[in-house]
């Protein structure tokens, strides 16, 4: 019996699952051939994660937009603002649910984690949790200047009592002495051969069109990529995203919560010649393939990719929907209300990118900007983007190796 089915049974007995390892262990996979098991078995799994693009790459929707959370943030938000009671529609959906996911769960919070609980228990839910991540990556957003509070930390991660199951093998890349360096790094386990690993990836090169620049802030991604692609002869071509309501009682302030949490370009500037990145997954074209853009039309962008093949890109479509039953013909039936919609093209320009918009992406070629490196496990994320190492550069910390190795003190001590 392999793992996923192991985790299949634990599952099926109404036990959860917390399914964690490093970057590029097959997470997302796995959470995906788990999916494909029970609904192959006709029942019904809710596929949500902390943001709508994370929701996206497991074909699910947030958090926020499932449990009709609104804007709030915590239980004390939810009495405060009116909304402790169970909406029925959510309380409807819930029954019917077998099988709940929770992907990114290192970026969900204490309290929201504790909202989700409060849903659960007022829905009398019966089915399991599997909620899939690693807590030694990006922490929750914390607003305000508060203490990052991580899921973990809660009583109610306590009452989900979860049987771990963590992944070890890593199928991003196949380079051991990179692998072990990544655990090192993940762990905050510096030594002198981890420093001298990594001085190896020092290079002093200015980055050219044909390598991804991993940086730390937004504004330094912007720039580079404006500046690359103004290098470029040829007229720019401006793609905005169209973000509809379809129901008036969405405010505008949830609106633009969903457009940050998508984190789609809002408008997308492209030339004939611009290298790109995927950002979704699809059976022509992986998160984080690069390709350069060959020609546009009125519907589509064509990319070619590297070896050669050009393929048709046309927009694709994130929605926040709400779910409820209605009787028909004396029988009830699931439907769905949609809320808004985003449409969009699956790209992203190629020459820079934030390392926070680079989680979940499998990149060929990178170099990182360590100088800009401020947060914990920002790092590990950046570096474990990369498929080879032999295509892997780092521009040299001012401060060393030693002080941008680092992770928050709660997440190492959860996996101690």
């Amino acid at each position: 019996m392999n793992y996923i089915e192991v985790m299949v049974k634990k599952l099926q007995a109404r036990r959860n699952v917390f399914l964690s390892g490093g970057a590029g262990v097959g997470k997302t996979t796995a959470t995906k051939e788990i999916i494909s098991i029970y609904e192959g078995e006709g029942k019904s799994v809710a596929k949500l994660a902390s943001s709508a693009m994370a929701a996206t790459l497991i074909g699910g929707q947030s958090i926020h937009s499932f449990f009709d959370f609104r804007l709030f943030g915590s239980v004390h938000e939810l009495e405060l603002g009116g909304k402790f009671a169970l909406p029925k529609k959510v309380k409807k959906i819930l029954t019917k649910v077998d099988l709940l996911i929770i992907d990114e769960i290192s970026m969900v919070s204490s309290d929201l984690l504790e909202m989700i609980a409060l849903r659960l228990v007022q829905a009398e839910f019966k089915g399991s949790l599997l909620v899939v991540g690693d807590f030694l990556q990006l922490p929750p957003v914390v607003k305000g200047g508060g203490s990052v509070e991580f899921a973990f930390e809660c009583e109610a991660w306590r009452e989900f009592a979860f049987d771990v199951v963590v992944l070890e093998q890593n199928h991003r890349s196949s380079d051991t002495y990179f692998i072990d360096a990544l655990e090192k790094i993940r762990k905050c386990r510096v030594d002198g051969e981890l420093l001298e690993y990594l001085e190896a990836f020092v290079s002093s090169e200015v980055c050219d069109e044909n390598v991804t620049m991993l940086y730390g802030k937004n504004a330094s991604a912007n720039s580079h990529n404006e500046r690359l692609l103004n290098a470029i002869d040829g007229e720019m071509i401006e793609l905005e995203a169209e973000l509809e309501k379809l129901e008036s009682s969405v405010s505008d302030a949830e609106a633009e919560r969903f457009f940050d949490e998508a984190r789609v370009e809002r408008v997308l500037c492209l030339k004939v010649g611009a290298k790109v990145l995927f950002t979704r997954n699809a059976w022509n074209y992986y998160n984080g393939e690069r390709g350069e853009v060959v020609r546009f039309d009125d519907e589509a962008i064509y990319v070619r990719k590297s070896g050669g093949e050009v393929i048709k890109v046309e927009q694709v479509e994130t929605t926040k929907s709400l779910w409820g039953e209605e009787v028909v013909d004396g029988e009830s039936e699931a439907f769905e209300k949609r809320l808004l919609l985003l449409r969009h093209y699956p790209l992203r320009v190629a020459y820079a990118i934030t390392i926070h918009k680079s989680q979940g992406m499998s990149l060929a070629d990178l170099m990182v900007c360590t100088n800009e490196i401020f947060a914990p496990s920002q790092f590990y994320v950046a570096i474990s983007r990369a498929i080879d190492p032999q295509k892997l550069k780092l521009t040299k910390p001012k401060r060393g190796f030693e002080r941008i190795i680092y992770a928050h003190k709660k997440a190492l001590e959860y996996y101690i």
